[in-house]
Parts: structure tokens; sequence; C-alpha cells
């Protein structure tokens, strides 16, 4: 039986709407991460023909401090039991605090639950469900599809003030797939390119202290349109390099002011507890889209690892794009 389309989904008397709750029968609790299997992992081998491997994932502290006030940057021990060898550890580890992955336990769906319904008193550590370690004992893996929306908007002569922290559309997405001449597939784990991250590193001391004080970021508009794009495209995976994929401060006419007041109308709550979305942020997606605008190729066999961690909220991605 085929899936629903949003529309219908938000619909649904039967579970919250706008939600995929008991949709996915095999594997519930990997939510939309699904769509990527057996079928689209062979497709994306297609893609690999250079034999180039791309990371895509920035330094444990190369976010320092870190946008989130409540998060730090590791620290790093390296000890010793004699001269001849070495062992080392993390203190103050953050798992989001660099490029990572948001796990289906990160957000509740207000007034209903965590994804499908696991109830609050089983997302506990060493818990496994929801955990990141569904996503790491069965790997995101699929074709990884780069949209461009930073390369469209300055061959427009519009280029992104991210200072500003411009709110993006959907509009956008498809617009940048067509002037790239290719378009989503299902499985597809998306990667969508706004520079947000590059200009976030290399800017002032100063334009950082004032971005992250004030909480202010380049993302999606929270509207149903974008949750209607992902899921209807069937997606696998939406990363960004943007600081929580969605625009921050969240726009006072966004559409879940009323369904996620505890984040002031957030969308992670749609697209994470509802949908079951794996969302990727912060990627370093710099030297991969200077390949893409080079050779013209904006697909990869991407993989994405999380840590192998019972109960994890989320990880950093351990993601790597192969063309």
């Amino acid at each position: 039986m085929p899936l629903p389309t949003y529309q219908q989904l938000t619909q649904r008397t039967d579970a919250p709407t706008g939600s995929s709750w008991h949709l996915f029968t095999e594997h519930p609790e990997r939510g939309m991460a699904n769509f990527a299997g057996p079928h689209q992992i062979r497709r994306a081998a297609d893609c690999v023909t250079r034999g180039h491997a791309f990371n895509l994932d920035y330094a444990l502290d190369a976010f320092d401090p870190p946008m989130s006030k409540t998060r730090g940057i590791p620290r790093h021990h390296i000890t010793a039991k004699h001269d001849q060898a070495r062992d080392d550890h993390l203190d103050d580890f953050h798992l989001q605090a660099t490029t990572q992955i948001d796990g289906l336990r990160h957000r509740r769906a207000s007034g209903h639950g965590f994804y499908n319904g696991v109830p609050d008193e089983e997302i506990t550590p060493c818990s496994p469900r929801l955990g990141v370690q569904l996503w790491a004992e069965q790997p995101l893996a699929g074709r990884g599809l780069l949209i461009d929306i930073d390369g469209l908007l300055r061959q427009r002569g519009t280029p992104l003030c991210h200072r500003a922290a411009p709110a993006l559309t959907p509009d956008l997405l498809d617009d940048a797939l067509a002037a790239q001449d290719c378009s989503p597939e299902p499985g597809d784990l998306i990667m969508v390119h706004t520079g947000w991250a590059h200009w976030y590193l290399t800017t002032t001391p100063e334009q950082r202290t004032e971005t992250r004080a004030e909480r202010r970021a380049t993302g999606f508009a929270q509207t149903r349109s974008l949750a209607a794009w992902c899921w209807d495209h069937r997606i696998a995976l939406m990363a960004t390099d943007t600081f929580a994929v969605e625009v921050l401060p969240v726009l006072s006419d966004g559409d879940f002011h009323d369904s996620a007041p505890e984040d002031d109308g957030m969308m992670h709550q749609e697209l994470i507890a509802k949908l079951g979305l794996p969302l990727g942020e912060l990627w370093n997606l710099a030297t991969l889209v200077q390949d893409s605008r080079t050779t013209g190729r904006w697909d990869s066999l991407l993989t994405v690892k999380p840590l192998n961690l019972t109960g994890g909220v989320g990880s950093p991605a351990n993601a790597t794009a192969l063309r």
C-alpha cells in the first residue's frame, strides 16, 4: 500500500497530524532513514567513478565556542602508562557541538510524545529506544544529492547575507535543482549548501560573538511546505551547513507557534518528532561544492555513521561522500 502524501498526513486522526507514526513497519524507529534501503545503496554506487573521497565533518573543536550556549568544546587529554605508549580521552564532549546528526529522541512532539509514541520513561541513557545506535548498526547510506542554494543566489546577483540570518524556502531547493539539471529521487540523502558555516568560521571574532549572542542563523522558514517537500520527495536525510536547518530566530509568522510553544514555534518537532526525519547540522560542504561546481556532478555515494552509542540523542555525523 503506498504511503500517504504529506497533505494526507495532516489529516490523520489515528496519530499526530503531520506525522508518519507507525507507517514504517519493518524498522519503525529508524523513521525516514528507511527510505534509503539496499536498492538506493546499489544505485548510489554508480556515482563513484573517479575514486575521490570527501570529508564532510568539521573538527570537533571547530566551533569555539559553539553556537549553542549549553554546549562546549571537548578537552583532549593524552595519558601514558609508560613512555612507550599513549592513550587519550575527552572531557566535556557534547555530541552536537559541531558537524552532527540529530537523532529521533532529540525532540518530542508537544502534547503527544516522542516519535511513534515512545514513552518518556524509555528515553534514558543506555535505553535503545530511538537512539542514534539504530543509524550506526545500520548506517545511513545512499545517493547524496548536493543542492547549492548559495551558488544559485550568487548567480542571480543576490547572495545570501548571513549576518541578517535570511529565511530560505523550498522554492529555492527546486530552483537550485533546476539550475543543476538534476532532481531528487526517493531515498536521497539531501545536503544543502548555503555557505553559512564557512561564513561563521571565517568572519570576525566580534561578528561570531554577536551572532551567537543573538542566536541568529540562516535556515529554512518554519513552514509546512518544507515538511511537505521532505516527505513527498521521500528523502532519508536533510543535512545543511547551517546551525539548526531552520532559520533562527524563529519567524513570527511561522506555521508552528501553537504546536511547538516551548521552542517559540521551531520546526524540529515537525521534522524529527512527527516525520522521523534525520537532520544534519553544521556540515562541512565547502570542498564538496567546489568539486561539484567544477565537474557539474552533484551526486555521490554518501555514508553517515553516527557513534554506536546506545540511547544517544545525537552524534557527530562521520559523513563521507565518494565520487
